[in-house]
């Protein structure tokens, strides 16, 4: 199946018409080796820096939350105001670099057991992720 088609494809299934710009949204995202991190900034900024495409902030937002409600991204909160994306769905950790903003995948092996010793009435654990903030240590710079 070409890139195209895997691509319009999962504009259908996430509710979306296959638009010349949800495709450009998708190459971005999914025509791609590595894992990529992106918030939703990050993303219009590539889109438009690197493709010279402009497309409407509200239609990036839109495009990348139906993805993530199908499934295809991740998204991994920081704080109450900032949120990362990651194409890698599977569950793994992450370090986040206080001092560059970047999001960093982390190897699952570095991370020991975690041992939760209470859940929440009624619910179950689906996955327990860990997300490392990591900053420069400034009391050694001087």
């Amino acid at each position: 199946m070409s890139k195209n088609a895997e691509f319009i494809d999962k504009l259908r299934s996430s509710g979306l018409r296959p638009t010349k710009q949800r495709l450009k949204i998708c190459e971005v995202l999914f025509n791609r080796d590595k894992t990529f991190h992106f918030t939703i900034n990050d993303l219009s900024k590539i889109i438009s820096d690197k493709l010279g495409e402009k497309i409407s902030l509200a239609t990036v937002y839109n495009t990348v939350h139906a993805f993530k409600n199908k499934g295809y991204l991740k998204e991994i909160s920081i704080n109450s105001d900032k949120s990362y994306f990651d194409t890698n769905i599977s569950n793994h950790h992450h370090f986040y670099d206080q001092d560059t903003n970047e999001l960093i995948d982390c190897d699952n092996e570095l991370i020991g057991n975690v041992n939760i010793k209470k859940n929440i009435t009624g619910k179950k654990i689906n996955s327990v992720e860990v997300l490392i903030k990591v900053a420069s240590d400034n009391q050694n710079q001087n």
